[in-house]
């Protein structure tokens, strides 16, 4: 190991401390963590649901899907669809324009971690053409 080791304790963050993050219409975004260089937290999404278009800034994104389904539409005018179901994960690099949606049944819960620096939700009007 080069590193030395750090004094500094783990810590628990308990689901009632969550806060609410920033909005994006079709989405409930909770915040567990935002420490420099990394957001980490959870997002709803209803059935039938469509969030606005918006990217995470510099942030590179990983979601990993607990349950339900997601869909997310990116690239040149939202042309390009990934759909994930519970127990898969989506990445999403720094700056690309996208909205998610549900197209199940059921709501959606995912859990989101963001690496990266500055805000890190940017609403948009759509996608690039």
């Amino acid at each position: 190991m080069d590193a030395e080791p750090n004094a500094v304790p783990v810590t628990h963050v308990p689901a009632e401390s969550f806060r609410d993050g920033e909005p994006t219409p079709g989405m409930t975004r909770h915040v567990g963590l935002d420490v420099a260089g990394m957001w980490s937290g959870t997002v709803d999404t209803e059935a039938g649901a469509v969030s606005g278009w918006h990217h995470h800034g510099s942030h590179e994104t990983t979601i990993y899907v607990v349950r339900g389904r997601m869909r997310l539409d990116s690239g040149p005018d939202g042309a390009t669809a990934v759909e994930a179901h519970a127990g898969d994960f989506i990445h999403v690099p720094a700056f690309a324009v996208h909205r998610e949606s549900n197209p199940g049944d059921e709501a959606s819960k995912a859990v989101v971690v963001r690496c990266g620096d500055g805000p890190p939700t940017f609403n948009v009007d759509g996608p690039a053409t």
